[in-house]
């Protein structure tokens, strides 16, 4: 099952979390980890190559945690919107593979 969190600051997103492999299908053809890959790296890569954003990332297999310093950019939180619906989706509709959730910090 793979677990995503969405982190919001005054309700802007300033980091997410995604942990764990969906196990809907075998690695390789799993549309469900592909397209939560697939979301989360596009965000990820709009906020640093597109918008040239300061980041903290720590990525590796089944893993990623991206923290935005400057996440109150207008621009970076129309990506990460985006990215948020989409993974929202995502897990909707393949609920018994992938749970997400949306934390309110300080």
């Amino acid at each position: 099952m793979t677990k995503i969190v969405i982190f919001k600051k005054n309700g802007m997103i300033s980091e997410y979390q995604i942990k764990g492999h969906s196990g809907y299908a075998q690695e390789g053809t799993d549309i469900v980890c592909s397209g939560i890959s697939a979301a989360s790296q596009m965000a990820l890569v709009g906020l640093v190559e597109v918008l040239k954003l300061n980041v903290q990332s720590d990525i590796k297999d089944g893993y990623m945690h991206i923290t935005i310093n400057d996440f109150q950019n207008d621009k970076a939180q129309a990506i990460l919107s985006a990215m948020e619906l989409t993974l929202q989706d995502i897990a909707k509709n393949y609920a018994r593979y992938v749970k997400m959730e949306v934390k309110n910090v300080c």
